[in-house]
């Protein structure tokens, strides 16, 4: 063993104590980030190479700083976003509603689909149905400054259109011809704030964290946006907490315009996201 990874082990030991959820990952990617090189590459850095620096990385990691922020970078699906500070970091379990919705769009067989991401935070939803979806045209809308100076940076030299504004007043100029409508909003309750893993609660924005006493008003307003910019046969896909299962697809009733209202499980096959399409006439 190198000393890079004897000091590993003992960062991985140390982040463990600290309560970090994936430890030994974390001292990896910390270790592969200060030394330029990657993770499965550790093993070939020379002990006079070791950096000193990645036990100030550790430290901060011990912290519950977010592993994104330390090294400024997240990877969601085929994308490396650039993040930190006034950015909501991706998640994974994102993955899943991203994935549900390209094979939606692929469904629809729409030459140039439409589509709009609202609540776009780094862009990291929009970018990668642009990727994946060839010739799509798509708008990402965000209302804070900070989230935008993020989006704007990874969005460069993409097919993305980013907007400033609010998810509820979005787009008015493409009411009525949108094919799918995706967000992934703040959807936390006011009451859970305390039971927040540090790393969101201290370091994400709380405006892409909370939304109302149960957590679901910014749903209800993207249901209502949702409806005005969807043509008819356009779907929605929303995603919301593993506890609100049972409550998103009701806002989506079919006396409000919708039809097919469902939910679905993530990875975990826990409920993560919901999804309607919109009622013909």
């Amino acid at each position: 063993m190198n000393l890079l990874l004897a000091e590993v082990a003992q960062a991985t030991q140390r982040l463990a104590a600290a309560g970090v959820p994936s430890p030994r990952f974390d001292a990896e990617e910390l270790a592969a980030f200060v030394h330029g090189v990657k993770r499965g590459e550790l093993h070939h850095v020379k002990d006079a190479d070791f950096d000193a620096r990645y036990w100030e990385a550790v430290a901060r990691r011990e912290a519950r700083e977010p592993l994104q922020h330390i090294t400024g970078r997240a990877f969601f699906r085929y994308l490396e976003l650039q993040v930190g500070p006034g950015v909501f970091v991706p998640r994974p379990e994102t993955e899943s509603v991203v994935d549900w919705a390209i094979q939606a769009v692929r469904a629809m067989d729409v030459v140039e689909p439409l589509i709009v991401d609202l609540c776009t935070g780094s862009g990291a939803i929009a970018l990668a149905m642009a990727q994946e979806v060839p010739r799509s045209r798509v708008h990402a809308v965000e209302l804070s400054e900070d989230a935008l100076r993020w989006t704007r940076k990874n969005a460069e030299g993409s097919r993305v259109t980013v907007h400033q504004g609010d998810a509820l007043e979005a787009l008015p100029e493409l009411d009525g011809q949108v094919d799918l409508v995706i967000s992934n909003p703040p959807y936390i309750p006011l009451t859970e704030w305390e039971y927040v893993a540090p790393e969101a609660r201290d370091h994400d924005p709380e405006m892409a964290l909370f939304s109302g006493e149960d957590g679901l008003d910014t749903i209800r307003g993207i249901e209502r946006t949702a409806h005005r910019l969807l043509r008819p046969g356009g779907i929605v896909v929303v995603e919301h907490a593993d506890t609100q299962g049972g409550q998103v697809p009701w806002i989506f009733a079919e006396e409000l315009g919708w039809a097919d209202a469902a939910d679905h499980p993530d990875l975990n096959k826990r409920p993560r996201f919901a999804t309607a399409r919109k009622a013909r006439p």
